[in-house]
């Protein structure tokens, strides 16, 4: 139930496995707060280029990519079709859009069933299931099967968060109306509607940024109901959010303080976008200690890493700043124990529901991040329905491993998977990236601030140098640094540093004097202290297994987990600095093999030396082939999450395989097999025509989207036409 992103993705998840999916949203779009109702931008874990988190990948990426191609201009229409071409694309789903819930019959066996109104055609229906999920944000079904949940702020005593207050309340973070604007290309007149508020009269000119080019999410600030029940007292806030945005509207067209002449309204939201309600308690209760502290659960079904984002409870009346926030050091795990009802014992959940304390709530809430809870959760539910358990007694290994089969978004857990042949194969390929090389210089960096870069371990770090220019004879100071955690990307133990002396001159190289031999194959984080007489050649061309970053203050509101400043990318845009390093063994053959599916200390793909390029898996003995699956390089590390404001300079992203051969060696001959063209999607099935006896399969990669080397991440081999982890048998709805 519930038709936002969790509910969209949880539906989908377990759709391909096999299973029959009714889905229930009480809206006549899908998107929830992302659709074109209320037009929220989906965040998630990259946080804006904020200490680097790479993006969510599995159902939630493919919405990414494909709306990427679809819709770079960041149409909020045209992202409801790409939502929901990708519901109807799965023959196992109903969708039942209008619907609202009004009835459910439970028990001590758990839920029974769920009447809801179809209200276009009213009809009444019910809905039987052994399992039901519900994804609808403001949890209406688990409350009304008398689910325990929580609705306000715990208090610190609890869970011994510091940022809890010291008493718990029913305090909620409020709903926010956005607006959008059009230059009309001719003088309009505005006339403030009866009910328009006058904000000269409140804080909010003198505590908020008004500007008469901004419009959807720039005014995320339009917050209120806090402190009211944002359920029941949702249209009293909806009627005070319409008076403050016309006001603002008012005040930006008739106080002559702005030059919007020509402006007009285009759009103004009628449906509150809801933050916050009930959040139901499961076996385990996610913390603010877990989201700051990356807890490495045993149980981690999914991701986040936006801040921890919390607003004061007068939303747009506060005189303090909008929103207090606080980043961990990188991405952090969302356990399943968090995902099911501790006394409805067949009830998930996923979305902004799920088990989780206010404050970590304060991060777990956003829509990227719901997604990939969503994923977990529906293929939870279609797995409790094939083996006929209930969600507290499935097996995490094999939900872990279904989830990684499918490409769903876990981090630092290689899949295991007894059923590809692939495993028991040896790499090999045309050619490989030994050494990574960026010598085409677009722009100069000044070293006005800090900079960093991430640069790959594998087996080590050697002969690193740098393309600078030197306004004087000077010095610059390195620093080398462990970000210890493979999810991590900012500097946190010190290896090493170094002093190089860089005479005046332009385009030198220069060495960087650094050397790492960690244990294991690691991220390596240098950091560059400011020198305003030194500038850094940057090239426009992203390059694999590099990440650069600048350090910048912490603004006011902010309070980082770690002592160092905030490093961020944004500025830079995905640009490299010049350099070259020595050998690596980062992007080997081998990467494919290896069962990791996203980057995790170091990248985790094979990437040819030029194009064209094969990759090749060879078996000592014959295999029997029915099943290809090829995982391309969507480049996690690009910021696509922005929906409705962030552009890429690019409408397909430049890493991912464009045109290949897969082909398969019988008797010392190649044959070709299946193949695609003009490929713009990550995970690429391949389903054989009839089995076949092989001691040997290849990918020949022709041609990219862009980047100059073919990028694959992993090649599976399975002797079953059936998809990965999908059950035999199909028995049941969910």
């Amino acid at each position: 139930m519930g038709g936002g992103l969790a509910g969209v993705s949880a539906a989908i998840a377990a759709a391909r496995l096999g299973r029959t999916v009714a889905l229930v949203n009480n809206r006549p779009v899908l998107g929830g707060n992302s659709s074109s109702e209320v037009r929220v931008w989906v965040c998630g874990a990259t946080g804006h280029g904020r200490n680097h988190h790479a993006r969510e990948g599995g159902i939630m990426g493919e919405l990414f990519v494909e709306n990427q191609y679809r819709n770079p201009h960041g149409n909020p229409y045209f992202w409801d079709t790409t939502v929901l071409d990708a519901v109807r694309a799965e023959p196992n789903i109903s969708l039942y859009l209008n619907t609202d819930v009004r009835l459910v019959d439970a028990g001590e066996s758990g839920i029974a069933s769920v009447t809801g109104w179809m209200m276009g055609s009213e009809r009444l229906i019910t809905f039987e299931s052994p399992i039901f999920l519900d994804c609808t944000g403001d949890g209406l079904v688990g409350h009304l099967a008398g689910a325990r949940h929580r609705i306000g702020r715990e208090g610190r005593a609890e869970y011994g968060e510091p940022w809890a207050p010291d008493e718990p309340d029913d305090i909620t973070l409020g709903s926010t109306l956005l607006f959008y604007t059009k230059d009309a290309g001719e003088p309009v007149r505005y006339v403030p509607p009866s009910f328009a508020k006058d904000i000269t009269t409140t804080s909010i000119p003198e505590r908020r940024i008004i500007k008469a080019g901004d419009n959807g999410c720039a005014y995320w600030w339009i917050e209120f109901g806090g402190e009211l029940d944002t359920v029941h007292d949702n249209d009293r806030i909806r009627d005070e959010l319409w008076s403050v945005i016309h006001g603002i509207w008012d005040h930006i067209k008739n106080s002559g303080r702005f030059d919007a002449d020509t402006m007009t309204l285009e759009w103004v939201g009628a449906l509150p976008g809801k933050r916050e309600y009930r959040r139901f308690l499961g076996d385990y209760v996610l913390t603010q200690h877990d989201v700051l502290g990356q807890t490495p659960f045993e149980d981690r079904v999914a991701f986040g890493g936006w801040s921890i984002d919390l607003h004061p409870p007068q939303g747009m009346y506060a005189t303090e700043a909008g929103a207090r926030q606080r980043y961990a050091d990188g991405v952090y795990h969302i356990p399943y124990r968090s995902l099911y009802s501790v006394n409805v014992p067949n009830l998930l959940m996923a979305g902004r529901n799920i088990s989780a304390s206010h404050v970590a709530f304060g991060s777990t809430r956003v829509m990227a991040t719901c997604a990939t809870i969503g994923q977990a959760a529906g293929t939870a539910a279609a797995l409790c329905v094939a083996h006929g358990s209930r969600p507290r007694d499935l097996p995490v290994a094999d939900l872990q491993r279904t989830l990684l089969r499918e490409d769903a978004s876990l981090v630092g857990l290689p899949l295991d998977d007894p059923g590809d042949l692939a495993r028991t194969a040896t790499a090999s390929a045309t050619g490989t990236l030994s050494r990574l090389v960026v010598d085409a210089p677009d722009d100069l960096w000044r070293l006005a601030a800090d900079a960093g870069i991430v640069l790959p371990a594998a087996p080590a770090l050697d002969g690193v140098r740098l393309l600078v220019d030197a306004a004087a004879d000077t010095t610059l100071s390195v620093e080398l640094h462990d970000p210890v955690l493979g999810q991590n990307y900012v500097p946190r133990e010190l290896v090493g540093t170094s002093e190089v002396t860089v005479p005046a001159g332009a385009k030198q190289w220069i060495d960087l004097a650094v050397g790492w031999r960690p244990e294991t194959a690691r991220n390596a984080f240098l950091v560059l202290r400011a020198n305003p007489l030194i500038s850094v050649h940057v090239s426009s061309r992203p390059t694999p297994g590099v990440l650069c970053f600048t350090r910048v203050p912490l603004r006011p509101q902010d309070e980082s987990p770690q002592p160092l400043r905030e490093w961020t990318d944004a500025g830079l845009l995905r640009r490299t600095f010049c350099l070259e390093t020595g050998e690596t063994a980062a992007f080997a053959p081998a990467k494919v093999l290896d069962g990791y599916q996203r980057p995790y200390a170091g990248p985790h793909m094979w990437v040819s030396d030029t194009l064209p390029a094969a990759l090749e898996l060879a078996w000592a003995e014959p295999v029997t082939i029915s099943r290809v699956e090829v995982i391309a390089d969507d480049d996690v590390n690009e910021d696509l999450i922005n929906l409705h404001h962030h552009r890429t300079p690019f409408e397909l992203l430049p890493t991912l395989v464009r045109d290949y051969r897969v082909e398969i060696r019988t008797g010392g001959v190649w044959h070709a097999v299946a193949g695609t063209r003009e490929n713009r999607r990550r995970r690429i099935v391949h389903v054989l025509d009839e089995p076949v006896r092989a001691d040997a399969l290849r990918i020949a990669v022709e041609t990219t989207n862009g980047a100059p080397s073919a990028h694959l991440i992993a090649v599976r081999a399975y002797a079953s036409g059936l998809a990965a982890g999908t059950p035999e048998d199909t028995v049941g709805p969910t």
